[in-house]
């Protein structure tokens, strides 16, 4: 039986930042990551995307977040400054570069499981690395998962056909979230929940380290 989908206000809870991603880099951009990955997870983060790009003369884009999803200024920076020495000692980019340490964005990849999960009810774009009854993209709303599938809900459906495919995470080359109304809607949830939470353990840290009254 399929998974019921998560109606998401986006602050659904992701599992252990150790969950494997889906979608992996290729050539220089996987040297990378792989140099990336156990330094962002060591803070307490997760990488979700590495990429290297001729902007900027040459920038390296790391993208990552926090367990639940969320990311902030002062995390990003915490990561950038860990993570360039770590890329200077192994030397894998061959000329002088920008790092760039940013949030998934709005409109952010799709690279785990949970992240299909966590996103039910939203509109993603879809690219298999082979095709899936004669296609290989598509466009749709996330309806859950089921076994090593998950379903989308197509946009683009012939009348009398079924309006819904389970597509296998094993072919899965790209996938990205569509900008919608609802999803900004969510992700501004998704971060004053975040910001929330962090208010209220700052305020715990703040009593616990207070002087005692005896």
């Amino acid at each position: 039986m399929p998974t019921k989908p998560i109606p998401t206000d986006g602050a659904t809870p992701l599992t252990t930042r150790h969950e494997p991603r889906l979608i992996r880099e290729t050539g220089l951009d996987a040297r990378i990551a792989a140099i990336a990955e156990p330094v962002i997870e060591d803070l307490g983060y997760r990488l979700v995307r590495v990429k290297c790009s001729g902007r900027n003369g040459f920038t390296v884009q790391v993208m990552a977040e926090r367990p639940d999803g969320t990311i902030g200024v002062d995390d990003c920076e915490a990561i950038s400054r860990n993570l360039a020495p770590a890329i200077d000692a192994d030397d894998p980019v061959d000329r002088a570069y920008h790092l760039e340490v940013s949030s998934p964005g709005i409109d952010r990849p799709l690279v785990r499981r949970t992240d299909f999960e966590r996103w039910s009810g939203h509109v993603a774009k879809i690219e298999l690395s082979e095709g899936h009854d004669g296609r290989r993209r598509f466009r749709g709303v996330i309806v859950g998962m089921r076994d090593d599938t998950f379903g989308i809900r197509l946009d683009d459906v012939a009348e009398g056909q079924p309006d819904t495919v389970w597509l296998p995470f094993a072919l899965l080359s790209e996938a990205r979230l569509v900008m919608t109304d609802d999803l900004i809607a969510a992700s501004f949830r998704a971060a004053k929940h975040a910001l929330a939470a962090e208010d209220v353990a700052e305020a715990g840290e703040d009593e616990t380290d207070g002087p005692s009254v005896h």
